[in-house]
């Protein structure tokens, strides 16, 4: 009797032990919840309320009178193309690694050749090599080219120099793809072109999200390449624009920080539909 109640007797206490509330996690998620949340509720709070009320509440304070004048005046001090030169930026960027990456990266699974592997390589040698370094030279080479002050020119450097990390994600995506599902393709009578459209790019789905993501974000936050090879107003970016709100609006806080939250949407609502995916191409398992 003895011998048959103690097996039992011990996944009962496993599974009190294993539903006991663990506090100390709690505490620390209340208070990593407050580190987030105090400057979102003042940022989102102070665009809600006139800058008159703002100096007088302070920025704890809910708004007494909610008003949206804060998003309207951005856009009549020209946030609107800020904000159309950045989609233009973005775009562009996602456009040409999503182009050049998964072939590449395809490629460089596929292929044991030593050109391909050399070009990995370099590749892999831009992952080394911070913007900072190549600034002067990058702008002499745009400027000689004829891109200087022109959108074309922050858009090359930017996905240049997102190529590296994207083509060293999706490279480990698709070399979790089975042989065997090679193989069979290949038995199958498939050109390396049917292949690459019909079996990696379906298999591939999560890490071509995460390259999305990350270029897209790489390009529509963006400082230094707008700042140097940019001048007119007619090809500043978002980055750039919320610096000129701060000089030129040094006391108007909430129409600054509604600048700042008008700009942080678009990637939000990108990440909210693409996080399932973002989070499976950076472990590695997207092509599972």
């Amino acid at each position: 009797m003895t011998a048959q109640t103690a097996p039992e007797a011990r996944p009962a206490g496993r599974r009190r032990r294993r539903n006991r509330p663990n506090y100390l996690a709690g505490l620390g998620s209340l208070v990593w919840l407050f580190l987030v949340g105090l400057p979102l509720y003042v940022m989102l709070a102070a665009t809600l309320q006139s800058r008159a009320d703002y100096t007088a509440n302070g920025p704890l304070a809910f708004p007494k009178h909610f008003t949206f004048h804060n998003y309207s005046a951005d856009f009549s001090n020209g946030f609107g193309r800020y904000f159309l030169n950045t989609v233009l930026v973005t775009a562009a960027v996602v456009a040409i690694v999503l182009l050049l990456v998964p072939p590449l990266s395809y490629a460089i699974v596929r292929s044991r050749g030593k050109l391909t592997t050399g070009v990995f390589r370099l590749f892999l040698l831009g992952l080394a090599i911070p913007a900072q370094a190549v600034i002067v030279p990058m702008f002499y080479v745009i400027s000689k080219a004829g891109l200087y002050d022109n959108l074309i020119g922050v858009i090359l450097p930017t996905a240049a120099f997102s190529l590296p990390v994207c083509a060293l994600i999706l490279t480990g995506v698709m070399r979790d793809i089975t042989p065997d599902l090679y193989e069979a393709m290949a038995v199958d009578g498939a050109a390396p072109w049917r292949v690459f459209f019909q079996l990696v790019v379906p298999l591939s789905k999560g890490g071509l999200s995460t390259i999305v993501v990350f270029s897209a974000l790489q390009a529509w936050n963006g400082f230094l390449f707008p700042l140097v090879l940019t001048q007119s107003e007619s090809t500043k970016v978002i980055t750039l624009g919320l610096y000129n709100f701060q000089t030129e609006h040094a006391v108007d806080i909430p129409g600054l920080l509604a600048a700042v939250v008008l700009s942080m949407l678009p990637i939000l609502i990108v990440y909210l539909f693409a996080r399932r995916a973002l989070v499976q191409g950076l472990m590695g398992v997207g092509g599972k």
